[in-house]
């Protein structure tokens, strides 16, 4: 738990003082009392319960401040909290290594089967919206609330070659915002390989770079750049990405991911394959192909999402299972101070009750 106002628990100091000032309080009125006749008459009729009782409203009193204290502190505390995402777009790879069979029947298969389910389960507010990426990426379903158009795109998939992962992410990010621009030039996937190939963080960039922008036609253009959002703040929307490989053309997906988190959108990264890969042959040729499951890790960390990784058929579909409650609960760092000051408010009465019931005042 945190403190919006954390300098205000100062005033918890002042407890131990009003404890010490009730009980001079006390020893003030015992001596008081000697001074009238028949006081040990009085003290017999008095049992040990009554004198205990007589302790618990000043203690419930006291209970209450403390909490009204903390609640001034403005407390804050992460929990989890109904959500209701209006879109939610779902890029599914269709490279070639889609087809291999090391996740049965096949990966393409399992992650349709997988894509099914997890469409039936979202509730009929939500839209979803479908793209595909091989070699480029194209939109084969715009969010809908029609399941059976959404169904009738992921029967219809086709696997092409090339993985662009990043123009997967761009893609998604354009049926989310129509009029934004997410083009990060051709130029993206060529420098995102020549930094990893020089050791360089992925998505870095030189100040160099950072101010040159994106030059079309020989020409720079400049842009007036929007106000970022907070990673992960966008809660109208989320992108969940599919893929079994590793990036092979298309724009960087680090910089893409950069992007989706300047408009806090969320994306949530699923990786399908074995960890040993796959060998797939196709008109005389052949290639390995294995899951770059950092590249994916370092998207999910980027826009405030979660990367899962999928062994199995029944992996995939229980980690879509696991999207689909995600997606409805969320956890979030929420204000709690109402609960503190309604809790107050219940020891004050509490106090004020029980005073009443047992000495016809309130002590």
């Amino acid at each position: 738990m945190t403190f919006l106002w954390p300098n205000l628990l100062y005033l918890l100091l002042t407890v131990p003082l009003l404890v010490v000032a009730y009980f001079l309080l006390l020893r003030r009125k015992n001596l008081t009392a000697i001074r009238y006749s028949g006081l040990s008459t009085v003290k017999d009729a008095l049992g040990a319960g009554q004198k205990f009782r007589r302790h618990i409203p000043p203690f419930l009193f006291l209970l209450a401040l403390i909490v009204m204290i903390t609640a001034i502190a403005r407390p804050a505390a992460v929990i989890t909290l109904p959500t209701q995402r209006d879109t939610v777009i779902l890029a599914m790879d269709v490279s070639g290594s889609m087809r291999a069979v090391d996740v049965e029947p096949s990966r393409l298969v399992a992650a349709q089967d997988a894509a099914r389910t997890f469409v039936a389960e979202q509730p009929s507010s939500t839209r979803i919206g479908i793209v595909a990426f091989a070699g480029t990426a194209l939109t084969v379903q715009p969010p809908t609330f029609v399941r059976e158009d959404i169904l009738g795109s992921i029967e219809r998939f086709t696997t092409h070659r090339g993985t662009a992962i990043g123009s997967g992410i761009l893609a998604s990010l354009q049926e989310l915002f129509p009029s934004a621009n997410f083009d990060l030039g051709d130029m993206g996937h060529d420098r995102w390989r020549n930094q990893r190939r020089r050791g360089r963080p992925l998505g870095s960039l030189s100040g160099m770079e950072r101010s040159l922008g994106p030059i079309m036609g020989g020409e720079e253009e400049t842009q007036k750049e929007e106000e970022p959002a907070e990673p992960g703040s966008y809660q109208s929307a989320a992108i969940i990405l599919l893929t079994d490989g590793q990036a092979t053309t298309g724009p960087d997906p680090i910089e893409a991911a950069h992007l989706a988190a300047k408009k806090g959108v969320r994306v949530y990264t699923v990786g399908i394959g074995t960890p040993e890969g796959a060998t797939l042959g196709f008109q005389g040729w052949s290639m390995r192909v294995r899951l770059d499951e950092e590249t994916l890790k370092s998207i999910a960390d980027i826009t405030r999402g979660e990367y899962f990784y999928a062994g199995s058929a029944i992996d995939l579909k229980k980690i879509y299972q696991g999207l689909n409650a995600q997606l409805v609960l969320e956890k979030k760092e929420t204000e709690i101070t109402a609960l503190f000051s309604a809790l107050a408010v219940t020891l004050a009465v509490m106090s004020a009750l029980l005073s009443m019931m047992w000495f016809s005042r309130i002590a």
